[in-house]
């Protein structure tokens, strides 16, 4: 894996060097090799005085400034090999730089991209724990509900017996009056008032 470290060069104190825009790019190159935009200037001023000299009728100028447009772009060619042989070395060091740049970037939007895949994972069991912590209440919702119905059942069995020994200690069902009954039904719920603890 590469270092995070960028490549040590000779333009380590020049951050224009490494933060420059197009324009800024264009002005350097014109000042590094200024022979290249002359040579541009004498092909178009040669091409220039032919089209005049070709309007006018004036043949033996139109050769001449046609041979001048071909030393001119000669001139040029010369000068653009000359100025990038010069400037190799520095070009080289910008390549380099910018690789080392483009690592680093690729290092951290994989890193991002792993940071970001972590926190979905860490939101996924946080979802899963909370539906877990919820299936888990709802059985538990149910045990309680469980519980009450049985309670409810044993103490309607209990109220069951308990009222038929009452009946038969008194041998009087039968024949008690509706009083008697109001009477027995009032201990019956206050039986049953006092199992579930109800005041």
């Amino acid at each position: 894996m590469a270092s995070d470290a960028p490549l040590p060069s000779s333009f380590d104190g020049d951050e224009d060097f490494y933060s420059e825009d197009r324009l800024g790019k264009l002005t350097r190159r014109l000042r590094e090799e200024p022979l290249i935009p002359l040579g541009c200037a004498l092909t178009v001023w040669a091409l220039v005085g032919a089209t005049r000299s070709i309007r006018r009728g004036d043949h033996a100028k139109t050769n001449i400034m046609f041979r001048r447009r071909i030393y001119a772009q000669g001139f040029t060619l010369v000068a653009m090999l000359a100025g990038s042989m010069y400037w190799q070395k520095d070009r080289e060091k910008r390549k380099e730089f910018e690789g080392v740049v483009a690592e680093r970037q690729r290092v951290e939007k994989r890193e991002k991209w792993l940071r970001e895949l972590e926190a979905r994972d860490e939101d996924e069991k946080a979802f899963k724990a909370m539906m877990e912590r919820r299936r888990n209440a709802e059985k538990e919702g149910s045990n309680i509900k469980k519980v009450i119905g049985e309670a409810k059942d044993d103490v309607g069995k209990r109220l069951g017996e308990s009222t038929r020994q009452d009946a038969r200690a008194a041998g009087q069902v039968e024949q008690s009056s509706v009083m008697e009954k109001e009477k027995e039904e009032k201990g019956v719920l206050q039986a049953v008032k006092d199992l579930i603890g109800w005041k």
